[in-house]
């Protein structure tokens, strides 16, 4: 079959999203080498050969005050991408997490009659599961990444395809061997075990997390503090936090962070299973302003907020969440991750059995199939 005229248009509003995307692109590629991409995203899908219509750096606004700010920003980009899909007339429109953004936007394709897959499920299972009604209506396909996702949407009248989680294949394709005296060397630091500072991706967020988790750099000498920094927001907004020589900053290369790090301080996010299959003992930080907080808390239904718990419905990792997240609290949890052994293992050992529970690698290959698979039958 001639595949040179199909045509994607592909919307991820986060970092994760552009990373997962960016891989999904890949992996069609190899399967329609002529096939066209047009896209919402970063700089991962661009370099895959994604045409970049948007990036996510001018789409993300956390919580739900910010959103409320932002809310006019919000519908001209709406706007602005429905009649950029229309001109470009797609034969298949994905949409890849970021449901606030992406579920108006199938409710529109849907109307025009343009199919549309959704890869990242919507975390209807947590809050706003009224939305199952929409989803059943408006998505041709829905491709989960949780193993308690699929039991739950097919609960609720969805058959979905459960692909497996993406970061597998991310992480097992980061395949550079460790090599922590080089990634010292490379990067200026000592002999001390690094800790890395993963404070978000969002300016909203990083505002809020960063400033405490330097606090807990400077009281702590014995080890150096890398923050893991967003390419995209340009070193010169994390310079008027930087003003210790026992943090550095380092851009585009987390996963390798991630690899020499001793433990880590994670902002609530992908970042939190990121952290935990590269085997890195992590505290979960989250903060917002108290109105989203407030809101947030009387309509999210869930037990945990980070992913590793969420797979494991355990608490594996210690959160700290809004008044929790103190200094003093947040000092006597990064004591255990960094200085207890035996903590330290036991938190290895349940990140074991969490890779384990994500299945095998190989999301995006399989996702790419169906995708094929789907628009021929």
């Amino acid at each position: 079959m001639n595949f040179k005229s199909r045509k994607y248009y592909i919307i991820a509003g986060e970092a994760s999203g552009d990373l997962h995307a960016s891989n999904l692109i890949k992996e069609l590629k190899k399967r329609e080498p002529s096939a066209e991409f047009r896209c919402w995203g970063g700089d991962l899908m661009k370099a895959q050969g994604a045409e970049l219509v948007k990036h996510y750096k001018d789409l993300a606004f956390m919580g739900f005050i910010e959103v409320l700010f932002n809310l006019r920003t919000i519908l001209r980009n709406m706007k602005f991408c429905k009649n950029d899909i229309l001109q470009y007339k797609p034969d298949l429109v994905i949409l890849v997490d970021y449901s606030g953004f992406n579920l108006p936007i199938a409710k529109f394709t849907h109307k025009h009659g343009i199919k549309t897959f959704f890869y990242i499920a919507p975390q209807v299972w947590a809050w706003k599961k009224g939305r199952i009604k929409t989803m059943r209506k408006v998505l041709d396909k829905l491709f989960v990444i949780l193993p308690f996702e699929r039991p739950f949407f097919k609960a609720n009248g969805m058959d979905v395809d459960f692909v497996g989680h993406p970061l597998l294949d991310a992480i097992s394709d980061f395949n550079q061997n460790k090599d922590e005296d080089n990634f010292k060397l490379k990067h200026g630091l000592d002999k001390r075990p690094v800790i890395a500072l993963l404070p978000g991706s969002r300016k909203q967020e990083i505002n809020k997390m960063l400033s405490i988790m330097l606090v807990i750099a400077e009281k702590n000498k014995d080890f150096q503090f890398v923050i893991a920094g967003m390419t995209s927001l340009g070193e010169s907004f994390y310079k008027p936090f930087i003003q210790d020589a026992n943090v550095k900053i380092i851009f585009n290369e987390t996963y390798l962070l991630l690899q020499n790090a001793h433990a880590a301080l994670v902002t609530s996010g992908t970042a939190t299973l990121e952290t935990a299959l590269f085997n890195v003992p992590e505290v979960v930080c989250y903060k917002s302003t108290w109105i989203s907080y407030f809101i947030a808390r009387s309509i999210v239904k869930i037990k945990y907020i980070s992913l590793v718990n969420l797979i494991m419905d355990a608490p594996v990792v210690t959160e700290l969440i809004q008044s929790d997240l103190s200094v003093a609290r947040l000092e006597r949890e990064f004591d255990l991750i960094a200085k207890d052994e035996i903590y330290r293992q036991k938190m290895q050992t349940n990140f074991a059995e969490l890779r384990k529970q994500l299945g095998e690698r190989g999301a995006s290959s399989r996702i790419a199939d169906l995708i094929i698979q789907y628009q021929n039958d």
